[in-house]
């Protein structure tokens, strides 16, 4: 299932977001331009590795923060940056800029360290921002319950589109990344998906996300493709 969009609009511009995009854009396309070893020193310097917590607690601090906008690849960097397009802006809508680059940090902190929890002592590198990423799914199910998400459905060799309650849509997706963090606990230590950065950053931007949000919500556009435009009844003095 490939999200193409969702049915609700903005009504300001997403300005955090845009940033969020452009930060992550500009460290992706830094990293491709350097060579392996030197991209094997940045990712182990600046990503998030557990073990590091016990030999150098200010530095694995400073991590939680620069891993968040670093990633392993062009899939990897896509498909964040995608989903964070579809729901960020909606999110942003009701928490505000300030609430809502203080949230997404926040919720990939929390990503990083129950990371680290499941694993201490591992020491492969964590990267990518779907822990703040999956942050914001989990606020948007609270703020936009009665929204729908526009999904790409491939069946044999024909693609169509359905509208998929978005309640049920991303908690599909926790459900999976529920049930891959528990099937991976036998090998953290041999890298792969950080399926418990995504179910951290999950919950946590489910638990806090009513503080941070102040604006109104929007209603949703009409889920059949027309409109139904009431007409006012005539004044009876023209009649």
């Amino acid at each position: 299932m490939i999200p193409l969009r969702d049915t609700i609009r903005s009504r300001h511009f997403p300005l955090v977001t845009w940033l969020i995009l452009g930060a992550n854009a500009i460290v992706f396309l830094f990293q491709l331009t350097l060579g392996y070893d030197d991209l094997d020193y940045f990712v182990s310097l600046y990503a998030l590795v557990p073990a590091d917590w016990f030999e150098d607690p200010l530095w694995f601090t400073i991590t939680l923060f620069t891993s968040m906008f670093m990633h392993a690849g062009w899939f990897h960097f896509l498909s964040n940056m995608w989903i964070l397009y579809i729901f960020g802006d909606n999110v942003e809508d009701r928490m505000g800029p300030i609430g809502f680059i203080s949230f997404y940090l926040l919720s990939g902190v929390a990503a990083g360290l129950l990371q680290t929890f499941i694993a201490p002592f591992s020491e492969v590198p964590v990267l990518g921002a779907s822990g703040a990423i999956a942050g914001v799914m989990g606020a948007y199910i609270l703020l936009h319950p009665r929204a729908r998400v526009v999904t790409l459905i491939p069946i044999f060799f024909i693609f169509t589109t359905i509208n998929i309650p978005a309640i049920f849509y991303l908690g599909f997706w926790f459900i999976s990344q529920l049930f891959s963090g528990l099937a991976s606990l036998g090998a953290m230590s041999m890298g792969g998906v950080a399926w418990w950065a995504h179910i951290g950053g999950f919950l946590v931007g489910l638990l806090i996300s009513r503080l941070f949000y102040w604006r109104p919500k929007p209603i949703p556009e009409p889920w059949s493709p027309y409109r139904v435009i009431e007409i006012p009844p005539k004044d009876p003095r023209w009649q």
